[in-house]
């Protein structure tokens, strides 16, 4: 099930579970619009995939599956200049 990490590793901004400017790679690495599209260009500094928008659960499945709370930041890994 995808975890639905609570933030951006670049730059720490929260992604509630309906965020729309949440993007994700194929292995869930987790990013805001603004940093995988402008510093990351697109492609995840952890492994190279690609980074796209991350899908939303319905509020109605959240309380059976909510989002993960522990939070991942690591600026020092986002691209030139880091956070």
């Amino acid at each position: 099930m995808l975890q639905l990490r609570p933030g951006c590793e670049c730059c720490d901004k929260n992604l509630p579970p309906d965020a729309v400017d949440a993007r994700i790679c194929s292995f869930e690495c987790t990013f805001c619009a603004d940093c995988a599209e402008g510093r990351l260009a697109g492609i995840c500094p952890n492994c190279g995939g690609e980074l796209l928008p991350r899908p939303r659960r319905p509020a109605s499945k959240l309380a059976r599956f909510p989002a993960v709370t522990e939070r991942t930041f690591k600026p020092q890994g986002c691209g030139p200049g880091g956070s």
